[in-house]
């Protein structure tokens, strides 16, 4: 009785566990992000990657301590890639001696303007949450922070998009099917900076007493053409890529469309056959025959690269559009001052 009486509760608990919140917000330490912008700068304009290390609290993605992974040579070469995996359990087994949190909560990485969404990417999501049930990744850009802008932001995958990746099906039907569009393979999550009183304090008397510092001063330059055009350039580049996965496309559905018509003109012959064998008294012949080759399938090219590059367009016309907005504020102010 008493068996049967815990089977119950255990069965009860079960049934009635809560699931998880959604997440909301990724709150950082500063240090972490400071220790993100120094990695990402030394190695600039190389791409570099790295841990991160928090908890997971309800709603909330706390982000505690991080640390870089070591630069990759030679990116087929499995040692190498051995040694970078002993290298990271390596650091978490030092981190967890002396009491620092070792829960690892996703990678951050650097970024060349923004260039982030790629396959590479999503199969590293996909590798963490195999493990990791939520994960970010913190994507940050140098060379668009040096612009007066702290660009860091926290990606996680849509549920819908990883559930679609899996199944390894990115036809147009399933698409439509599942209302999946090029804006939702990517959440953007929230940032927060949390500092503790200490540090705070130590900042506030770090704080410099003049009112004007150097970086309020960079931010009135008016040359932004180097920036600029590095982002017209990758716009270009992605629209030729566009142009070519396009054309993919296009070939496909005139073999489909060729195709259609052979197997019209095929049953056309084949019912005209039949109404001959009929007037003679002689069985129909069957109208699909799927020995014929015109009758196979097919396949239909994967969407799956035309949402990651229609994303990069996006992003560099976002970007391109806020330096632009900034550089003809900085016009008028500079006239304004000059009539004065």
């Amino acid at each position: 009785m008493a068996a049967n009486t815990m089977a119950r509760s255990f069965l009860q608990v079960a049934a009635t566990e809560e699931v998880a919140p959604p997440l909301r917000v990724v709150q950082i330490e500063g240090l972490v992000i400071l220790k993100i912008i120094k990695h990402c700068k030394e190695f600039s304009p190389n791409l570099v990657t790295g841990q991160l290390l928090g908890l997971d609290v309800g709603s909330v993605l706390e982000v505690t301590n991080c640390f870089p992974f070591p630069a990759r040579v030679v990116e087929e070469d499995e040692e190498i890639e051995a040694e970078g995996a002993n290298y990271q359990l390596e650091m978490m087994r030092c981190l967890r001696e002396v009491n620092v949190d070792n829960n690892t909560v996703g990678w951050y990485q650097s970024t060349l303007m923004g260039a982030y969404q790629t396959d590479e990417v999503i199969q590293t999501f996909l590798n963490y949450q195999e493990n990791i049930k939520r994960c970010v990744c913190i994507i940050y850009d140098p060379l668009k922070s040096n612009q007066g802008v702290l660009a860091l932001k926290a990606l996680k995958l849509s549920d819908s998009f990883m559930e679609l990746y899996r199944s390894n099906n990115f036809t147009g039907e399933k698409l439509r099917e599942k209302n999946l569009s090029w804006v939702d393979i990517f959440e953007e999550i929230p940032i927060k900076v949390s500092n503790s009183a200490l540090i705070s304090a130590f900042m506030t008397e770090l704080e410099a007493d003049t009112p004007v510092t150097q970086c309020d001063c960079d931010r009135l330059q008016l040359s932004t053409s180097p920036f600029l055009e590095r982002n017209v350039e990758f716009l270009i580049e992605c629209m030729d890529d566009l142009s070519t996965d396009q054309q993919k496309f296009q070939y496909y559905y005139r073999n489909l469309s060729r195709q259609q018509a052979q197997q019209q003109a095929w049953l056309q012959k084949r019912r005209t056959e039949n109404m001959a064998r009929k007037a003679v008294g002689e069985e129909p012949l069957p109208e699909e025959d799927p020995s014929n080759p015109i009758f196979k399938p097919l396949p239909e090219p994967s969407r799956l690269d035309s949402y990651l590059i229609t994303n990069q367009v996006s992003n560099y016309c976002n970007q391109i559009n806020g330096v632009a907005g900034q550089s003809f504020s900085r016009l008028y102010l500079t006239k304004a001052l000059h009539e004065n």
